[in-house]
């Protein structure tokens, strides 16, 4: 009699797992074909020489020690890090000020926020061809209106040194959907908190840093990883700005420029593989650092 009521106990268990199984299949058929698979395979093309019209040859670690001795290589991760060096603080910071700003009470405020949030729904290409327009070393409105005021603007988009500030500035006008998240996050503070500051002294400044900062800080490390996911893989905006008929720009080179050039460009497809990995690890170090540097810094509520 125990035997059969293990049994009949065991069953329903298994129903209700291949129950579950079933529901599920379509996700796993569909990661499996067009996630797990496609990432294998591009583990293995990164161990070979694949011209990408002709079979794969194995070649080992060859194209990840090709890396140390490609001067191309090398400009493009210093372009991508310094581009995610003074991007991402200052996206944080302008994200946070204005999504202070829109917290409290002022006229227009939601006119303010859709006009602050509505260029990150628009294309890349489209956001990169406007950006082209105002950059425009001779027709551009930003040196026109440069001009008004007396000064005379650079050659943004083809001058080396001022190639590396346009793009910093160009990746402030996504700033809208960091905003978004740091605004949710603001008005789940508890009131009762700024209350005691309040009672304790505490003046404007001295709340945003010891109340505020530390209440918002969970969204600002989804923010920061976000962020430096989407600027390590920057691609679509440098590609149409910067790259010509003659070639490209080598102050807007950047990695998955580079990666995608050898891939569709060259026909070094293995090569491209091993670049694509080398960027896969490099941001999951950078995450696994954040996420352990928010056990002292990030500060969780209990509900």
């Amino acid at each position: 009699m125990r035997a059969q009521g293990s049994a009949s106990r065991v069953r329903p268990r298994f129903g209700s797992t291949a129950r579950g199984l079933l529901w599920v299949s379509p996700w796993l058929v569909g990661s499996a074909a067009f996630l797990f698979v496609p990432m294998a395979m591009s583990l293995y093309y990164s161990l070979t020489d694949y011209p990408l019209l002709e079979p794969p040859l194995w070649s080992g670690l060859d194209n990840y020690r090709r890396m140390a001795d490609d001067p191309v290589f090398l400009r493009v991760v210093k372009n991508t890090a310094l581009f995610c060096v003074l991007s991402i603080p200052l996206q944080t910071i302008l994200a946070i000020v204005l999504a202070v700003l829109l917290n409290g009470r002022i006229p227009l405020r939601r006119t303010i926020q859709a006009c602050i949030f509505i260029p990150t729904l628009v294309p890349l290409i489209a956001s990169a061809m406007v950006w082209m327009w105002l950059f425009n070393g001779e027709l551009g409105l930003v040196n026109r209106v440069l001009s008004v005021l007396g000064v005379d603007g650079p050659a943004w988009l083809v001058d080396r040194d001022w190639v590396m500030p346009s793009m910093v500035l160009m990746s402030l006008w996504g700033v809208g959907q960091a905003m978004i998240v740091f605004l949710a996050a603001l008005q789940d503070v508890p009131r009762q908190l700024y209350e005691a500051a309040r009672i304790d002294g505490m003046g404007a400044l001295r709340q945003f840093s010891s109340v505020t900062l530390p209440m918002i800080s969970p969204a600002i490390l989804f923010n920061v990883i976000s962020l430096t996911i989407a600027c390590v893989q920057v691609f679509a905006i440098p590609y149409v700005m910067f790259r010509k008929p003659d070639g490209t720009n080598p102050a807007g080179h950047f990695y998955t420029m580079y990666l995608y050039e050898n891939a569709f460009v060259y026909g070094n497809m293995g090569y491209a593989s091993a670049m694509a990995w080398v960027q896969l690890l490099v941001v999951l170090v950078l995450t696994g650092v954040m996420l352990l540097a928010s056990r002292r810094l990030v500060h969780y509520r209990r509900v």
